[in-house]
């Protein structure tokens, strides 16, 4: 089955999800998830990606990005993949595959859907039962969107300074945005797209994207095929 496409649209955030092979951990002491930091930083920096928000687990990450040149994101992991895998196999004498296949992304409507999936990616350690609260797990971007902290990494995205005329208000806004429940059929929403590869956002949001890429943003109908369909499927066959 062939591959699909990357999306390639500048200024357009991606949601993006990486697993480690057989979903084995590809984090194992502090200096590591480090190191993935400061290749993610520099990495980013060379081929005009913005990070703004990530989360490093002990076995995938996510982060979300919006690319600002032609195949950004693609060449972004790439670099930053290369970096990392030679790290990792030098440090701990070892070879073979750190990935479980390519990394998968799916567009965001960034006008809906930017701060849902920034609430998400940074909540996986709660969710996994790591932690309480995200401001306890240092391996993500929760204290540097919420908080003071700065590392350098993230990029304010145009519709997170919209929460504040300052720093300190956007912050205040930010952190009220998780004392509320994601409900689940937000979270499946927001797995569908990144596990499919489509897009999260609005039914127009997607549309637009089916006309500029001539591709699909939805997950495809349950149930028998239709006639238009069928018939459709025949005339390409004979």
């Amino acid at each position: 089955m062939p591959r699909k496409p990357r999306f390639n649209l500048p200024g357009v955030p991606q949601h993006i999800i990486q697993r480690g092979n057989n979903r084995e951990p590809f984090f194992y002491s502090s200096d590591d998830y480090q190191k993935y930091l400061d290749d993610l930083k520099q990495s980013a920096k060379k081929y005009d990606c913005q990070i703004h928000a990530y989360v490093l687990m002990t076995n995938h990450i996510h982060l979300l990005v919006t690319p600002m040149m032609e195949n950004g994101i693609s060449q972004m992991m790439q670099a930053l993949g290369r970096r990392y895998v030679n790290y990792i196999n030098t440090t701990y004498q070892r070879t073979g595959t750190l990935w479980e296949g390519r990394y998968k992304s799916c567009l965001i409507d960034s006008e809906m859907y930017l701060l849902t999936c920034m609430c998400y990616i940074e909540l996986n350690p709660v969710r996994a039962g790591m932690v309480d609260h995200p401001e306890e797990y240092i391996w993500s971007s929760f204290n540097q969107n919420a908080q003071c902290l700065s590392s350098g990494i993230i990029n304010n995205h145009p519709v997170y300074l919209t929460l504040g005329e300052t720093a300190e208000e956007r912050q205040f806004v930010y952190r009220g945005l998780f004392q509320r429940y994601m409900e689940n059929d937000l979270i499946h929403q927001v797995r569908d797209a990144i596990n499919h590869e489509l897009v999260l956002g609005r039914s127009e949001f997607k549309d637009k994207i089916e006309k500029i890429l001539n591709r699909q943003t939805r997950l495809a109908k349950a149930g028998r095929p239709s006639v238009k369909e069928i018939r459709a499927v025949y005339y390409v066959c004979i």
